[in-house]
């Protein structure tokens, strides 16, 4: 699990680095300005697939069908299904081109007319992000059942990449639609790096006629995931629209602040894809080792990131934007969001226990109950406490999810929750007494990188993750 998990995340990572990178580069070059504004919202959807998809939404319902099938099913699966992807692909795309100008006051009804016609612009090239997205996702199966994690986890970084390029190299010249071509540009490229290694495993796309009945057999298993995927975007959307409303640049700071977060994520993504592979076929016992095992995997993951995103906020953004004065909003909304880091990771590996016995619908059921507490705090808190309501909402919505999880699951005993819960609230706790004592600059980030890498070591001796137990 452990060697998987480490090559599958690297390739992520770098993805990753990637889009940080692309967001970096978008405020040095616009700042938390209403052109950056626009074009985040005008992001927002096709990006939302593209996450969607990246964190598990295909791989969960259609690595266990690709798995049950000889190689010559496979092959016949796979083609039959490149078609119907594509064709789903270029709907979507339709639909977001044709009503441009209706998703962007969804999305952002905080906008000015003049922001909402740059976002139209470039949502409409945006839109055709979205084939190529699905038919990565489509091909990346057959990769990761054949444990060739590095090259399906390239995706974000072929995407990343163009726009990176483009900002890097025009600069102040950058415009909305130049950067929404270098993403369609970079959407592309997705697919095609994979033909190759497809064409290798039987990949034979022409062969429309072949199994026939595998769209309906996916979507019976992708419904529940689908349901719970727009639950999750429906927030992150509703998060975008309320921080729309408090002012300009806010969109700007809530979406770094999530792209920061999703760097330590990453290994948690890679984790759950493991993990899932690894539960598929084995009896109960053998999943319960493999869960414990994960969770404190995840746990020493994410415990250490979030006392460093407590302690050393405010130094870390002025290390990272230094021309960009955020008044301290960026750094309060970087530590509330680090808190929700571990529970979050509980919840995914919590849902890939129930999905390796083929149910997806206990871990919706649970999502659902969470994310509406999520909506209830969302739709107060924000308009008392700014853009760190956000965050405390999401930290609210996932406690509740993660206990219902074991609760369901007949876990809450098998589990060491309440230690591991007790410290993933303490530790962040104990992190405020860092700024407190210890003013803002390179001493605050120096003492909380050491504190926090004695932290992970402590975790490695206390929870042995290579251990079966």
């Amino acid at each position: 699990m452990f060697g998987s998990t480490a090559w599958l995340t690297l390739a992520t990572l770098i993805g990753l680095v990637a889009g940080f990178a692309r967001e970096w580069l978008l405020i040095h070059v616009w700042g938390a300005s209403l052109r950056s504004d626009a074009f985040l919202v005008a992001i927002f959807l096709p990006e939302a697939v593209r996450m969607a998809l990246a964190t598990g939404l295909f791989s969960s319902a259609a690595l266990p069908l690709y798995q049950t099938r000889d190689a010559l099913a496979r092959s016949a699966w796979l083609s039959a299904l490149s078609w119907r992807v594509m064709g789903v692909g270029l709907v979507l795309g339709c639909l977001l081109y044709v009503a441009a100008p209706v998703w962007v006051r969804v999305v952002g009804p905080g906008l000015s007319e003049e922001g909402r016609m740059l976002a139209g612009q470039s949502l409409q090239l945006l839109a055709w992000c979205v084939p190529g997205f699905l038919l990565h996702a489509l091909l990346c199966i057959p990769l990761q059942a054949h444990a060739r994690f590095i090259l399906a986890g390239l995706g974000s970084l072929l995407f990343n990449l163009p726009p990176v390029i483009y900002l890097a190299v025009a600069s102040a010249d950058a415009s909305p639609s130049g950067l929404a071509l270098s993403c369609l540009l970079g959407s592309l490229l997705m697919p095609l790096v994979l033909i190759p290694a497809m064409r290798g495993m039987g990949w034979r796309p022409w062969q429309v006629k072949a199994d026939r009945d595998c769209g309906s057999e996916l979507l019976r298993r992708l419904g529940p995931l689908l349901i719970s995927t727009l639950a999750s975007q429906g927030l992150a959307l509703l998060e975008r629209m309320i921080a729309s409303l408090l002012g300009e640049g806010a969109v700007t700071w809530l979406n770094f602040a999530r792209k920061l977060i999703n760097l330590p994520m990453v290994a948690l993504m890679s984790l759950n894809q493991v993990l899932l592979g690894l539960m598929g076929g084995r009896s109960e016992q053998e999943r319960l080792a493999l869960l414990r095992r994960g969770v404190a995997m995840a746990t020493l993951l994410t415990l250490p990131v979030a006392f460093g995103l407590v302690g050393a906020a405010e130094p870390l953004i002025q290390l990272l934007l230094p021309s960009q004065a955020s008044g301290g909003v960026l750094a309060a909304l970087l530590g509330w969001f680090g808190l929700t880091l571990l529970f979050a990771a509980w919840n995914a590996l919590l849902a890939r226990y129930a999905y390796a016995v083929g149910d997806t619908r206990l871990p919706l059921a649970c999502e659902l109950s969470g994310n509406a507490l999520n909506v209830v705090f969302l739709l107060a808190l924000p308009w008392l406490l700014g853009l760190k309501g956000i965050a405390l909402a999401a930290l609210l919505g996932v406690l509740l999810t993660g206990l219902l999880l074991m609760r369901k699951q007949r876990l809450l005993q098998a589990m060491d929750w309440k230690r591991q819960w007790g410290m993933g609230l303490a530790m962040p706790a104990l992190a405020l007494l860092i700024p407190l004592g210890i003013a803002p600059g390179w001493w605050q980030l120096g003492v909380t990188m050491v504190v926090s890498a004695t932290l992970m070591l402590m975790m490695v001796v206390w929870l042995k993750p290579w251990r079966m137990a």
